[in-house]
């Protein structure tokens, strides 16, 4: 069974995913919270999973909590989804890069909430990263031009996996990435996952935040 922590300040929002979520045999909801203090709290006596987590509640935002949650060596094995009723909003930026796996729509239909718990726990982004990119480029300011040495960040990193990460971070999925370098869909993938355990990332999302707030792309400039 895939455990799943319901989070939401408004308690018809709470009830009605909880009773989407529970209707499937996979799933079981084991707790839900009002505001991210009490998510947090939560997560910590019941390891869920999931978290499908509000972004605007009192006390704690959902921004915080995630924060907390992801930063918590006790829960690494607990993934977040973001609930948001403005899918452009800067906030889920900043959920993303506090370790979100993707959002999704308050408005969503229940197969596209079962699709995302699904995805994300299988381990995968929620988004794509040409999604991701949108985000960043209307909200994030654009920084100095890249220059020709990479940030110390990515040092651990051999030339092919700085590659892959600068195609990754504009969008390029492992089809056309592995067209682009004329490689294999499952080199490609290695290269993509290599990369991901050597920055920390938990999802290709992480590496598109990652690209960015590095400086090794610019918002609004192509790669």
């Amino acid at each position: 069974m895939i455990s799943v922590l319901v989070v939401d300040d408004q308690a018809l929002i709470r009830t009605a995913v909880s009773q989407l979520v529970s209707y499937e045999p996979e799933f079981i909801v084991v707790g839900n919270a009002a505001d991210g203090a009490a998510a947090l709290e939560q997560a910590r006596k019941l390891h869920p999973d999931l978290v499908l987590m509000d972004l605007r509640m009192p006390i704690m935002d959902g921004i915080e909590a995630t924060r907390l949650i992801r930063a918590d060596p006790d829960l690494t094995g607990t993934r977040i989804i973001i609930l948001t009723t403005f899918e452009e909003d800067q906030n889920v930026l900043r959920a993303l890069q506090a370790g979100a796996s993707g959002f999704i729509g308050k408005d969503a239909e229940s197969a596209a909430l079962m699709h995302a718990l699904r995805t994300v726990h299988a381990g995968n982004a929620l988004l794509s990263p040409r999604a991701t990119k949108a985000l960043v480029d209307r909200y994030v300011q654009p920084g100095p031009p890249p220059t020709s040495s990479p940030p110390d960040e990515f040092r651990l990193l051999t030339d092919r996996e700085l590659e892959i990460l600068r195609l990754v971070a504009t969008g390029r999925s492992t089809t056309e990435i592995a067209e682009q370098l004329v490689i294999s869909p499952q080199t490609a993938k290695t290269h993509i996952n290599r990369t991901m355990t050597k920055l920390g990332a938990h999802d290709r999302a992480q590496l598109v935040i990652i690209a960015y707030e590095t400086g090794l792309l610019v918002p609004g400039r192509r790669a």
